[in-house]
């Protein structure tokens, strides 16, 4: 008797998402829970176990087709499992689904995560050529960073593909240098690319700059990170930092905390900061919640937490709704200066940027190099004037350069 494998529930108002891809093959054997399919969402993507142990029947649905929530897209045929023959060839593509053979000569399916996919995708290599180290030999994304780095992979190039397949396609010319790249947007990129345009579209967006004097902060760092780290397992980084400043500012400045409603305006009492991380299928903004209630070693347990899941393809619905105001920091990729955009209903983000020695008059006329940082802070002239984006920079300003003020709230 088959049973049914169903689109599972999305989270709070989302009813369908996108097939991204098949991880298992009709004919494959599966154990129950094991990842048979792979969804794409507005925000996330995530993995369709098997409902039970047995062999994967026919596909019902396409990569690329939209599925409801609780829509059949495939069955679990009785019998099976762990010890069951090896996987029937897969179809094209071959290097996002299933390898034909491994270097040992044995006949073995490749089962990639989202994530491994498409770094799979990105770097064009056979994942049949590559070791896994993950749990039943399941390649990570170190095994395909390790195997670009000591190996010589050579680029994928897949002529008619399936509808809807995620796999790029050279188009080659005269010398073989103006080659071209074809690649299905996913369902996370075109929702971002929708938000950020309705941002522009609906927000009176303007930004101001300040910059900030990192040595205080420096120091504390390296006066206390062994010890810090020693008591609560975790480093502390500069995100702790400006999180905690900017809940202290956002006390002073609550229209930076808050979002326009048709025609009101709510304020919040408590700071959810929306973290903007990079993601394998783009950028994605994790939620601290209740921020304000938080310790410094909290903060950045729950931000490395986001890094490492955003990383493996993890986080759901439920990390990143709400927010009500963001910090992206686009340092840690060497950005000098930026001008970020909201991220609606929000009204404000604030940008963070690379630490560079600067030239710096002191109060005493004499001139030093210091590390100094320059902060964005992108808001909706709507709701925020520029004295109160002015006065909520100043604040961070202050903190940063003075951390005793985040202790005795100043």
């Amino acid at each position: 008797m088959a049973t049914d494998v169903k689109v599972p529930v999305l989270g709070e108002s989302i009813t369908e998402a996108t097939l991204g891809e098949w991880l298992k093959q009709p004919g494959d054997a599966v154990d129950a829970d094991e990842p048979i399919a792979s969804l794409e969402t507005d925000k996330v993507a995530l993995e369709v176990p098997a409902p039970e142990a047995g062999t994967l029947g026919e596909h019902l649905v396409a990569v690329g087709d939209t599925v409801e929530v609780g829509a059949i897209i495939a069955k679990i045929e009785a019998g099976g499992g762990a010890a069951a023959s090896p996987a029937k060839a897969a179809p094209a593509p071959a290097a996002a689904k299933a390898a034909p053979a491994a270097d040992d000569g044995t006949a073995s399916s490749v089962t990639l995560s989202p994530a491994v996919r498409r770094l799979v995708l990105e770097h064009g290599v056979d994942p049949s050529k590559i070791k896994g180290t993950g749990k039943d030999g399941r390649l990570t994304k170190d095994d395909v960073e390790q195997y670009v780095k000591t190996g010589a992979p050579e680029p994928l190039v897949e002529k008619g593909a399936a509808k809807g397949a995620e796999v790029p396609t050279s188009v080659p010319a005269a010398g073989g240098t103006r080659n071209e790249e074809r690649v299905r947007m996913t369902r996370l990129r075109q929702t971002v690319a929708k938000r950020l345009k309705e941002a522009q579209d609906t927000a009176a967006l303007l930004t101001t700059f300040n910059d900030v004097d990192m040595t205080a902060v420096m120091e504390t760092r390296s006066k206390y990170k062994e010890l810090f780290a020693k008591k609560h397992g975790v480093k502390l980084g500069f995100m702790g930092f400006f999180a905690k400043a900017a809940c202290l500012a956002l006390k002073d400045v609550p229209s930076v905390n808050a979002q326009i409603d048709g025609d009101e305006i709510v304020y919040h009492d408590y700071v959810d900061i929306s973290v903007a991380v990079s993601a394998p299928n783009g950028l994605v903004v994790p939620v601290i919640r209740n921020a304000e209630a938080m310790s410094f070693a909290d903060v950045e347990n729950t931000i490395g937490d986001f890094g490492k899941r955003a990383k493996d393809g993890t986080l759901t619905m439920a990390d990143m709704k709400g927010g009500t105001f963001t910090i992206s920091n686009g340092g840690v990729f060497g950005s000098l200066m930026s001008t970020p955009i909201i991220n609606p209903p929000q009204s404000a983000v604030l940008g963070l940027h690379r630490i560079e020695q600067r030239p710096v008059v002191m109060p005493d006329g004499s001139i030093e190099a210091r590390p100094m940082m320059y902060l964005a802070l992108s808001y909706d002239h709507r709701l925020i004037d520029g004295r109160e984006a002015v006065t909520f920079l100043v604040r961070i300003k202050e903190a940063i350069e003075d951390p005793t003020r985040l202790l005795i709230d100043l």
